[in-house]
């Protein structure tokens, strides 16, 4: 007899830590939780909540690595979490002729089992602890993905335990060439679709894998705010110029004078545009180091996006060590000069955790070209806003396109495939305040006092809105029924950077829906796959695909 899934309740000392992800706004108070190990502890999980009538108005969810921007897993109605993140190997499946990476596993644990055994890699994201179950199946990208693509660009197949008739679950495999057209559809709904819409996944499957290079060129680099705040113009010219360079070299326009032949498909960066509190703006760069024109091409690069620090011999604003943690990443004062490194070294120096636990609030936007001045304009605005101050509060413009865009808008369930660049805005900070007057910070302080997170809402909610304004507060996708978004720069929003203010139409006034910000087209087919596989709609949050109505 199969034994019982091990559940965490409320008397147990693991509760506290179980019931939470990173995100420390975000905090449920569950039956319990189960830390399955297989998916037959998933399979007995869900059968036990939906056999209970009393668990109707409240929400089974699941978490691997509990990176948690929103709180669909994390909230007041959910009576049981499933936690996947003991289910973590990474294998090769002679049956499948495919490597089989489980769901709880982390981009870690995928980067350094995969490479060592293998020499492969998954190009997966920058944080090393945000796990792939989530990751995956909204897309996933890392500074490998614009010379090799989106992890699900490579998925082949998925395990995933659904519960089509409301009451029996039953691990269902879908497959990128299944016969059966509802299996079809349930794979490409985990291409993009975002995690926790059409059951709990407990394993995927990868072909195609390529090989990272043998060593990359890392560089890290600030610059001080105190010269931006001296010379506003020269900070425009950086954000200008950096998202001129991923429009140009999309279009395959960049300047010959600049860059003769040079490529840079294996180039990534995160430009991080903090507030000015912070002290120092970052810039992380990393490309193919075995390349022979690496360094010239980095130097090439950095000498463009600023070309306009410098009048004669005279520095306007000097380069210094980006020797500070900024948003989700750490000091990296050690690669100030460039430095070779072999590629798992610099995935390790250049990743971190994800983020130490603390509070946090998100949102994000494709680019299809380079920024406008309004935008420019916003972006400085609210990085120099003197009523806010917040070292851990700014926008990360990360580099995107390449070899993303080789890829059709209907081949997976991802249809931005013709950005140039993608942005993060972040905005961190602590409880700081006993409102409870119990002499400790906990979690209770901000349930007694909304106003701890306040600050920080509005400002990241005005930044937003502010950006965006000319199409109703959101990077709208282009839309012949919006005629205000007939210029739009954008293409809408990252699932796997969820932001519910998209559906405030307080927020969002243009007032196209968030489906469409997030998935464009793709909405439709993945609610086909709904109505299939999760016709009851036990799987569901504030943004998770809706049942389409029956007509």
């Amino acid at each position: 007899m199969a034994a019982s899934p091990i559940e965490v309740g409320s008397k147990d000392a693991r509760y506290e830590a179980l019931r939470r992800g990173f995100n420390q706004r975000w905090i449920a108070k569950p039956d319990f939780v189960v830390v399955a190990t297989t998916a037959d502890d998933v399979v007995s999980a869900l059968s036990k909540f939906c056999g209970n009538p009393a668990n109707s108005e409240r929400r089974i969810t699941v978490r691997s690595g509990g990176h948690c921007y929103e709180n669909f897993v994390s909230s007041g109605d959910v009576g049981v979490i499933i936690d996947v993140s003991q289910m973590n190997r990474v294998y090769f499946d002679p049956e499948m002729d495919a490597y089989c990476i489980e769901a709880g596993a982390t981009n870690w644990h995928s980067t350094t089992q995969l490479y060592r055994s293998t020499g492969l890699a998954l190009p997966g994201g920058s944080c090393y602890s945000v796990g792939l179950g989530g990751h995956i199946s909204g897309g996933g990208y890392g500074l490998l993905s614009r010379d090799f693509g989106l992890t699900v660009d490579y998925l082949y197949a998925v395990e995933v335990v659904t519960v089509a008739d409301g009451k029996t679950p039953k691990k269902t495999v879908a497959c990128k060439d299944s016969t059966d057209a509802s299996l079809r559809d349930l794979w490409w709904a985990h291409t993009g679709g975002g995690g926790g819409n059409f059951g709990v996944i407990t394993r995927y499957w990868f072909r195609g894998l390529r090989q990272p290079p043998a060593q990359v060129l890392a560089r890290s680099v600030a610059w001080e705010w105190k010269d931006f705040l001296a010379r506003p113009d020269l900070f425009k010219s950086l954000v200008r110029r950096y998202g001129q360079f991923f429009e140009y070299e999309n279009n395959g326009t960049l300047p010959a004078a600049s860059f003769g032949t040079y490529k840079y498909r294996d180039l990534f960066t995160l430009l991080k545009l903090t507030h000015m509190s912070s002290g120092k703006v970052g810039l992380i760069i990393q490309l193919d180091g075995v390349k022979k024109d690496s360094v010239q091409r980095l130097e090439a690069f950095m000498n463009w996006i600023t070309a306009d620090f410098k009048t004669g011999d005279t520095y306007h604003v000097e380069e210094t060590p980006l020797d500070q943690a900024i948003g989700e990443h750490p000091a990296m004062g050690s690669l100030f000069i460039p430095t070779r490194l072999p590629w798992l070294t610099a995935t390790q120096s250049i990743n971190d955790s994800g983020s130490p636990n603390r509070c946090g609030k998100y949102k994000s936007a494709y680019m299809t070209k380079g920024f406008t001045e309004h935008q420019i304009d916003a972006i400085h605005r609210h990085l120099t806003d003197a009523s806010y101050s917040n070292p851990d509060a700014l926008v990360q413009v990360d580099s995107y396109g390449g070899a993303i865009n080789d890829m059709g808008t209907e081949e997976t369930a991802v249809p931005q495939r013709s950005s140039v660049m993608k942005l993060q805005y972040q905005a961190y900070w602590t409880w700081g305040t006993d409102a409870d007057k119990n002499g400790v910070y906990d979690y209770v302080d901000a349930e007694q006092d909304p106003e701890i997170a306040g600050p920080h809402l509005r400002w990241i909610r005005n930044f937003y809105q502010d950006v965006y304004r000319p199409t109703g507060g959101v990077p709208a996708v282009v839309d012949p029924a919006y005629p205000a978004t007939k210029d739009a720069n954008t293409d809408g929003c990252y699932i796997n950077y969820p932001d519910v203010d998209i559906s405030d139409t307080k927020l969002n006034t243009l007032g196209q829906p968030w489906h469409q910000l997030y998935y464009k087209s793709s909405y439709e087919r993945l609610q086909r796959a709904k109505k299939l596989w999760d016709p009851h709609n036990i799987f569901r949050y504030a943004q998770s695909i809706a049942v389409p109505k029956t007509t």
